[in-house]
C-alpha cells in the first residue's frame, strides 16, 4: 500500500499534521508513508520512524504554477492507494486531480471544492484540538480496515546532532551544570508577540528565581530584534550568540534545554515533540483549546481569557496585558517542580 499526505503550511502544523503519518504507518506497517510539505520544513521530518518519503515543495515551485503542477503530476505517477489533502485549497486538490485511480481521496468539505473527493470531512465540532482535528479525516478508512489511532507528534534528532549544538552552546558560554531555559521572546507574526516590557520582567524573574540561564533564539529576520533586546536586558546569564543554521539545529538547541518558554508558535510545538517541558504565551487572538494540542502538566499554556473571561471586550493591546509576568513565573514554577528539578 502506498500512502500520501499533503500539508502546506508552517512549522507548527506540519508538526501537529503529522500525527496522521504516525497512525497510518501503525495501522498499516508495510505501507509506504510519504509526507508532503514545504522545502524549509521538510529537514524537520529526517529521520522520523512514521514516514517514509518527505516530499518538499520550493519556494520556486510554490510560486511557479507550471513547475508546482508539474511536480504534483510526477509525484502522482507512484500511484497511491490512499491521498489525504489535509489542506483542501484549489492548489492541493491537484494532488487528488491526478489520482483518480487512488481508492481513498479525502480531503476538507469546502464550498465549491473538493470534486476530485472520494470522501468529504465536515470541520468538527467535538475535537478536543487540532491534532484531534486532523485524525477525524481517516474516519472514512474505519468502514475498511482497523485504525490504530497515535496522537503523539514527534521530532527526532539523533545524539550527534545533539552533541554537536551541546559543543557550540558549550562556547558560547552555557553552563550546562546550571538550568537552561530558552525563550520564544519573538515571533514570526508580531500580533503573537507578548509585550515586550512584560517578557522582559518575565525572563529576569526567571533568571532571579531558579539561578538559571535563557537563551534567546530567532530567525534571520528576527535577529535584529532579539539582538536590540537581549542589549536592553543587559543580564550576563542571557544568551544571544548562538546561531541556529537551520530548522534541525534549532530542535538541537532545544533539545540541549531544560525547558521552553514564551510565545506560542513552531518552535513552542517543536520543544513538546521533542518532549522538552515547555509553556506556552498565547495571544488574544491564538485559541489555546486548539493550538495546545495533547496538553498535559508537561506542557502548558496561558491565553487572556484564563485571567479574564470576558476579554473580548478589550482591546488587543489589552487583553494580551491581562497576562502578568507573576503569573507565568508560577505556572514555570509549578513544571519545574515536577518535570526539572532533581
Amino acid at each position: 500500500m502506498k500512502i500520501l499526505i499533503v500539508r502546506f503550511k508552517e512549522i507548527g502544523d506540519s508538526i501537529l499534521s503529522s500525527v496522521i503519518c504516525n497512525t497510518l504507518k501503525k495501522s498499516f506497517p508495510e505501507a509506504e508513508i510519504d509526507y508532503v510539505v514545504y522545502e524549509h520544513i521538510a529537514p524537520l521530518f529526517k529521520n522520523h520512524p512514521y514516514i517514509d518519503n518527505i516530499i518538499s515543495i520550493t519556494k520556486e515551485e510554490q510560486k511557479n504554477p507550471l513547475k508546482y503542477i508539474s511536480k504534483v503530476w510526477r509525484v502522482t505517477r507512484k500511484k497511491y492507494d490512499i491521498v489525504i489533502d489535509i489542506m483542501s485549497t484549489p492548489k492541493s486538490e491537484f494532488f487528488t486531480f491526478f489520482s483518480l485511480g487512488s481508492k481513498y481521496r479525502i480531503g476538507r468539505r469546502k464550498k465549491y471544492r473538493g470534486f476530485t473527493y472520494t470522501h468529504k470531512i465536515s470541520e468538527p465540532t467535538d475535537s478536543k484540538d487540532k491534532v484531534d482535528k486532523f485524525l477525524k479525516m481517516l474516519a472514512p478508512l474505519e468502514k475498511e480496515y482497523q485504525i490504530i489511532y497515535d496522537n503523539n507528534y514527534i521530532t527526532c534528532i539523533t545524539e550527534d546532532e545533539k552533541e554537536y549544538m551541546k559543543n557550540k552552546m558549550l562556547k558560547a558560554g552555557i553552563n550546562f551544570k546550571k538550568t537552561i531555559f530558552i525563550c520564544a521572546a519573538t515571533s514570526r507574526r508580531a500580533e503573537k508577540i507578548y509585550p515586550i516590557e512584560k517578557m522582559e520582567k518575565t525572563i529576569n524573574k526567571v533568571i532571579e528565581e531558579f539561578d538559571s540561564q535563557i537563551i534567546l533564539f530567532y530567525s534571520p529576520d528576527e535577529k535584529d530584534f532579539i539582538k536590540t533586546f537581549h542589549k536592553q536586558l543587559n543580564n550576563k546569564n542571557i544568551f544571544a550568540n548562538i546561531e541556529t543554521r537551520s530548522i534541525r539545529e534549532l530542535a538541537a538547541l532545544i533539545s540541549n534545554c531544560d525547558m521552553f518558554f514564551g510565545n506560542e508558535g513552531g518552535p513552542r510545538h517543536m520543544a513538546q515533540s521533542l518532549d522538552i517541558p515547555s509553556f506556552a504565551i498565547f495571544s488574544p487572538r491564538s485559541s489555546k483549546k486548539e493550538w495546545l494540542a495533547n496538553s498535559c502538566k508537561k506542557h502548558q499554556g496561558v491565553e487572556p481569557k484564563d485571567i479574564y473571561p470576558d476579554c473580548n471586550s478589550l482591546s488587543h493591546k489589552d487583553c494580551y496585558s491581562l497576562i502578568q509576568p507573576d503569573y507565568i513565573l508560577n505556572k514555570i514554577k509549578e513544571i519545574y517542580s515536577h518535570f526539572i528539578k532533581n
